[in-house]
């Protein structure tokens, strides 16, 4: 017997509310777990095309920084994807 992924069922689920919810949380269980230390460790999740992303951005002082860091980190996340 042969397995057969039903790709558009899987691609559909990887876009609902549920599941980007579950990538929220567990982001912010990383951060959590980061920042035990003190330093300032921030989620930030989106929709892309295809799927729920997530990433975890930490320790960054100036808000340049900071949103350089974020569009690097998703742009990385797209193309692992």
């Amino acid at each position: 017997m042969r397995f057969r992924p039903n790709r558009n069922g899987i691609n559909s689920l990887m876009k609902t509310a549920e599941t980007g919810d579950e990538v929220r949380r567990v982001a912010e269980r990383i951060a959590s777990a980061a920042g035990s230390d003190g330093g300032d460790f921030r989620t930030d999740s989106a929709l892309g095309n295809r799927r729920w992303r997530a990433a975890v951005i930490g320790d960054y002082r100036r808000m340049r920084a900071a949103e350089r860091t974020r569009r690097a980190l998703l742009r990385g996340l797209d193309g692992a994807g």
